[in-house]
C-alpha cells in the first residue's frame, strides 16, 4: 500500500492537543526570559544576519566566557514559530553551566530550505566569533534537519576551524526530504527530486568521527521513526558515533519538554556533549 505522506508528516493533525502544548511552552518561555533578564543573563535578538529573523536569543551561563555553548534550532516545518516560543528549553542546560543560544531564521516560502541552512551556518559562525568555542547543536523537527546539516558541514569553507560542530542532537528530525515532495506543504518548500536530494543530510558525506543523537517520540508516525533510525544506522556505518532513541510516551510536541528539566537524561547527555566539546 502506498504511503500517505500528507498524513505521515502532518504532526498538528496527528496531535490534536498541540495548541495547548505549544501555549504551555510559550508561557513557560516568557517566564524564563524574565527570570534570566532580571539576573542580567540574556542577550535577546542579537543579530547575526541581514533580516530581522536572523537573530539569536542567548541565555548566558553564570560560568561566563568559560562556559560551553549549545545552539538550539526550533522547528515549525521551516514555515512557522520563532525562538521566543522555546526559551524554556535553555533552562535545563543553563542549570548545568552551559550557555544556550536559540536561533531564528527566515521562513518558507519567502526563502528556501537551502537558504535557511546557510543562515544557520552564519549563526554558528557568529557564535564562534562571540565565544571562541566549539558548538553542540540541538534541533527539533525542521531544526533537527538543521542540526544534522550543521554537524556535516565542511566548516573551513565557511571560515571556521574544522569540527566547529563536533556533536549534534536531532529531536524528531527530518533527514530525507524526498517524501515531502508528495505533501501539500511542498507548495511552500518548492522541492523537486534534485533539490530534495541535495538538501537531505542522509545523502551527504557522513561526518565521521563526530557524535550524533537521533531522538524521536515513540508515538510519532512511522515516517518520523524511520527518518531518525535510518540516519543513525547509515551514519554509524560510516564512522559517526550515533545513538537512536524512541522516547516512550512522547509525541512530536512533548518530546522536547525534557530540555527544560535539569535532571532529565536528555539534558544530562547534552550537557556532557557540550563539556566534551570544550
Amino acid at each position: 500500500m502506498a504511503i500517505d505522506y500528507d498524513t505521515e508528516y502532518n504532526n498538528r493533525a496527528r496531535v490534536k492537543e498541540h495548541p495547548e502544548i505549544l501555549a504551555r511552552m510559550a508561557e513557560a518561555s516568557a517566564a524564563y526570559r524574565e527570570e534570566r533578564k532580571a539576573n542580567g543573563l540574556t542577550e535577546l535578538r542579537s543579530s547575526y544576519g541581514w533580516s530581522g529573523r536572523q537573530m539569536l536569543d542567548i541565555f548566558l551561563s553564570e560560568e561566563g566566557r568559560d562556559a560551553p555553548v549549545t545552539l538550539f534550532i526550533h522547528g515549525g516545518y521551516w514555515r512557522a514559530l520563532q525562538p521566543s516560543d522555546f526559551s524554556i528549553v535553555a533552562r535545563g542546560l543553563n542549570a548545568h553551566g552551559v550557555t544556550v543560544a536559540l536561533a531564528g531564521y527566515d521562513l518558507c516560502p519567502q526563502v528556501g530550505i537551502g537558504d535557511i541552512v546557510n543562515q544557520l551556518r552564519r549563526a554558528c559562525y557568529s557564535l564562534w566569533r562571540r565565544f571562541g568555542k566549539r558548538i553542540v547543536v540541538c534541533g527539533h523537527s525542521a531544526g533537527g534537519h538543521a542540526a544534522a546539516a550543521m554537524l556535516a558541514t565542511d566548516w573551513p569553507r565557511y571560515g571556521t576551524p574544522a569540527g566547529l560542530v563536533p556533536a549534534g542532537s536531532a529531536i524528531s528530525g527530518l533527514f530525507d526530504l524526498q517524501p515531502l515532495i508528495a505533501t501539500s506543504m511542498n507548495a511552500d518548500f518548492k522541492l523537486d527530486a534534485a533539490e530534495a536530494g541535495r538538501l537531505s543530510p542522509l545523502f551527504w558525506t557522513p561526518p565521521a568521527g563526530m557524535t550524533f543523537d537521533a531522538i524521536v517520540g515513540a508515538e510519532e508516525s512511522g515516517e518520523y521513526l524511520r527518518q531518525s533510525r535510518t540516519l543513525a544506522e547509515a551514519w554509524s556505518k560510516a564512522g559517526v558515533a550515533t545513538r537512536y532513541e524512541a522516547v516512550a510516551g512522547a509525541n512530536h510536541f512533548t518530546v522536547i519538554e525534557p530540555l527544560a528539566d535539569p535532571d532529565s537524561a536528555m539534558v544530562k547527555r547534552l550537557a556532557q556533549l557540550a563539556r566534551d566539546a570544550g
